[in-house]
């Protein structure tokens, strides 16, 4: 019997769709949609900058952190807890090229495009190499406690006077100079450059400090991390849009547990993906942002050994020690992309001390406060880091010292001598050196 005609329309319309579903999947893979995106923006001006009296959208805040992370997302883990990917060492081969590159691109996005933090435990296998530390950290603590150099209150507060919290800046430099043997050991770990390099690339650099937080610590204020993670909210919002994506591909956040990190001892808290909001530097100091965070943060309990890395961007702060006899106690890396400098290096002194006084006298003239303001920017360094947390403290309304610019800036309303400002300038830098 003859077909009928519905019958002769199927394989057709099977043929149509099959057709549209390729023309789709090339316009997919192609990423033509981005590219429309991109066309479209190119023909209109947007906003370069966030307004700072703008409230971001928790709505849009909801919608990106309120999802799962699964686990066939990252095979190389051996768990997913509370969304955040658990690996352990042990399972991981570093001579086998082809598992450190899968390994590497599970790093790029659990940090770039996932969740934004990560757990590996077991990084130090060997406990006495902890052990070997945190004698060297606890002979630091005390001869800058004696020294009255460390404020102990800079990593929050707690109940017990007798026990202070305390805090070590640069224990990166400080540990290879009261421990070189440690110190060659603890840092020649090769865990380090794989996941350094996984998200920032060859040639990082890796600064450090310590924290140990007593029985009765404070929790940490919600807040996202350097560079961006410094200044105030009115300053955030004079780095354009892309500056505030790019702060937090600079760096990459990481602390190895010198203890046992009970729940109850406070580890940091975590609210997975947050790292992608766009707006998020804006986002951190509001109140519906803070209270949002309090009630769905995640927490994880860490080994003595174990490590976790992060995104700065991620919104995170460290928990509240309720325990009763825990000392928390984390090595805390901050890790920079070799890229954030300069091509050429600039000694800013003799060229702010040669031009000083003429550019005294040009700011004494009517209608030359623009001229004044491009030439500060373009000679003195206004960016105050790296910087020396012991010797230089925060100014007022931001948690950076002061920088060369606003130095420069303070010397000429107040009608400094030259002299003056060279060795304003001068102490400056040489409190900026390491202290070891």
């Amino acid at each position: 019997m003859a077909p009928t005609p519905l019958r002769q329309g199927v394989p057709t319309a099977i043929a149509a769709f099959a057709t549209l579903a390729a023309v789709v999947g090339t316009l997919s893979y192609l990423d033509i949609p981005s590219l429309l995106t991109q066309r479209k923006e190119a023909k209109k001006v947007s906003k370069a900058r966030y307004n700072p009296n703008d409230t971001p959208s928790l709505l849009a805040f909801k919608a990106l952190v309120e999802q799962d992370t699964l686990p066939s997302t990252y095979p190389l883990a051996s768990s997913i807890e509370r969304n955040i990917p658990i690996y352990d060492a042990r399972s991981l081969n570093l001579n086998d090229a082809k598992v450190v590159e899968e390994f590497q691109d599970e790093v790029f996005h659990i940090l770039y495009h996932g969740p934004g933090v990560l757990v590996m435990k077991n990084f130090f296998r060997d406990l006495s190499l902890i052990d070997a530390a945190n004698s060297a950290f606890t002979a630091i603590i005390n001869r800058e406690a004696e020294a009255k150099l460390s404020d102990p209150a800079y990593f929050g507060t707690t109940k017990y006077d007798k026990t202070p919290n305390a805090w070590i800046s640069n224990s990166f430099s400080k540990l290879c100079l009261q421990d070189p043997e440690t110190f060659l050991d603890y840092f020649s770990n090769p865990l380090f450059p794989v996941i350094c390099s996984a998200y920032l690339g060859p040639q990082y650099k890796i600064t450090a400090q310590v924290n140990a937080v007593r029985p009765g610590g404070k929790p940490q204020h919600l807040h996202r991390d350097y560079h961006l993670g410094f200044p105030s909210r009115e300053d955030v919002a004079k780095f354009p849009k892309q500056m505030h994506e790019l702060s937090r591909l600079l760096t990459m956040q990481g602390a190895v547990a010198h203890a046992d990190m009970p729940a109850e001892s406070g580890p940091t808290r975590f609210l997975p993906y947050s790292q992608g909001f766009g707006e998020g530097y804006m986002a951190t100091g509001r109140e519906e942002f803070k209270q949002y965070f309090a009630e769905n943060y995640v927490s994880l309990p860490l080994e003595k050994g174990d490590a976790l890395f992060f995104s700065p961007g991620l919104f995170h702060g460290a928990g509240e020690n309720v325990s009763q006899d825990v000392d928390r106690i984390a090595h805390l890396f901050q890790v920079s992309c070799a890229m954030g400098k300069t091509m050429e290096s600039i000694d800013t002194h003799p060229l702010i001390e040669a031009t000083y006084d003429l550019l005294a006298g040009m700011q004494g003239k009517e209608g030359t406060e623009q001229q004044v303001d491009a030439f500060v920017q373009s000679v003195a360094e206004g960016y105050p880091f790296p910087s020396n947390p012991d010797k230089r403290k925060p100014v007022p309304g931001s948690k950076g010292p002061e920088s060369e610019q606003q130095l420069l800036r303070r010397a000429l309303s107040g009608k400094w001598e030259k002299a003056k400002l060279m060795e304003e300038l001068t102490s400056m830098r040489v409190a900026c050196q390491a202290s070891t």
